[in-house]
């Protein structure tokens, strides 16, 4: 007995100092479990015993126990450290603070989701079957499942291709289907980037303009552009790392406004000398964007006039901070065929149904690499200029999100493909599942 009591204290005393060595961490891990049970349920509308034994099966977030309601979620790690995310029609889910005023949601986005009666991608009704004599559809049909092989490993939700505008594959596991709703994390970065390509095109702004933030204009970081900031090359200080308290990861579950996370820090470089991956530039550039206009309802409205809706991306919700900033680095949710429009409209250069929403000379700028980024990076948007996926197109260029969330626009070959998941390099390969699609096209 005395043996057993012994153990018994040992094994107190380390849980003990493992909770007071991570306790901070706490806060960060139930308040992504409540974010993520709140939105997959409210907004993809799946159900919490899915969202539990698949979203959360990963380090740390599987400590965390989740409830989810009709209008949010709940989240502690053993009873410890509750945090709430709640829901609202037209922004999604929240994760709030204990000063969180409920009633602060005065205005929501304004839609206009007009059925439009042609084919995808230009409208709303079915996809037009087309066979392209072009197409080794044997070999495509390969690749595309070769992207769900070994499911544990892989974890492939989605899959869409689209050549020449039309579908031309598209695949969905088990509980996911054309309908549903898939989070992009970063891709949303591309989706915010491109309302400046928007802006820029109507005559509104000059990216080399400097940032309009008033706490720079009178030290070092006065120098930094709109042009810096879409290239993440402002030189300010950010850490970008998910895997323990950093810049993100307070960003994204701590702070009430997200927009002022970067415009409080310091430059520790002129513009131009480091690039460096930024969330909290994004947000910044929402804060930007919202700046711009006299009202927030103005804000609210204008991503989904002038580009979701405006290209029939119905499904398409772009999830809010608690001070009804969007988070533009993060939070966009969307069908895996509206993900394609995204892409499609960007194959053919901001070009939609009659309407040019950017400049074709917007498509030349994201694609330029970015100084230091090794060939990888264009203003918001992953390029394979560098040859980083050697079997495929060096014109690759991709949205890319969390967890392997991809939209991949190649237009030496007139393709646009979709992938989601929850596994990204090593465990999805990208190069090999690229090559074989690239490969069916004759």
């Amino acid at each position: 007995m005395k043996i057993v009591k012994r153990l018994s204290i040992a094994a107190l005393v380390i849980l003990s100092v493992v909770v007071y060595i991570n306790y901070p961490k706490l806060n960060i891990i139930s308040g992504f479990t409540a974010k993520s049970m709140a939105s997959n349920h409210f907004v993809a509308h799946r159900s919490p015993e899915s969202i539990a034994a698949n979203d959360h099966k990963v380090p740390m977030i599987e400590l965390a126990e989740a409830e989810a309601y009709n209008d949010g979620a709940t989240a502690t790690v053993y009873g410890f450290m509750e945090r709430k995310a709640i829901c609202n029609e037209g922004v999604g889910c929240v994760l709030v603070n204990d000063d969180y005023d409920t009633g602060s949601f005065g205005f929501l986005p304004r839609r206009d989701k007009e059925e439009i009666a042609l084919p995808f991608p230009f409208g709303n009704l079915e996809p037009k079957d087309t066979i392209f004599e072009d197409v080794d559809y044997d070999r495509l049909e390969g690749a595309i499942e070769g992207a769900f092989a070994n499911a544990e490993v892989q974890k492939t939700r989605t899959v869409l291709i689209a050549y020449k505008n039309h579908i031309i594959g598209e695949k969905y596991v088990d509980g996911f289907s054309a309908e549903t709703p898939i989070l992009g994390w970063s891709m949303t970065k591309s989706v915010l980037a491109t309302l400046f390509g928007i802006l820029e095109h109507e005559g509104k702004i000059d990216l080399n303009d400097p940032a309009p933030i008033k706490p720079w204009q009178n030290d070092e970081r006065k120098n930094i552009t709109l042009n810096h900031l879409l290239r993440m090359q402002s030189g300010l200080a950010w850490e970008e790392d998910y895997g323990k308290i950093s810049d993100v990861t307070r960003m994204l579950f701590l702070e009430e406004d997200m927009t002022l996370t970067q415009v409080t820090k310091k430059a520790i470089a002129e513009p131009t000398e480091v690039w460096n991956y930024s969330s909290g530039t994004t947000n910044l550039l929402s804060g930007i964007l919202r700046d711009r206009f006299k009202t927030h309802q103005e804000y609210l409205d204008f991503p989904y006039k002038a580009l979701i809706d405006r290209i029939g991306m119905h499904s398409m919700l772009i999830e809010t901070d608690m001070k009804g900033n969007y988070v533009g680095s993060s939070y966009g949710w969307a069908t895996t065929r509206d993900w394609a429009k995204f892409g499609l409209l960007y194959l053919n250069k901001g070009h939609w149904n009659g309407e040019q929403l950017f400049d074709a000379s917007w498509v030349d700028y994201i694609t330029t690499p970015t100084k230091l980024s090794d060939g990888t990076y264009g203003p918001h948007f992953w390029l394979n200029a560098e040859g980083n996926y050697p079997d495929v197109p060096k014109d690759l260029y991709s949205a890319n999100g969390y967890q392997g969330q991809y939209v991949f626009v190649i237009p030496s070959k007139d393709l646009v493909v979709v992938r989601t998941g929850l596994a990204e390099s090593p465990e999805f390969d990208v190069n090999t599942f690229l090559s074989g699609i690239v490969a069916a096209i004759k």
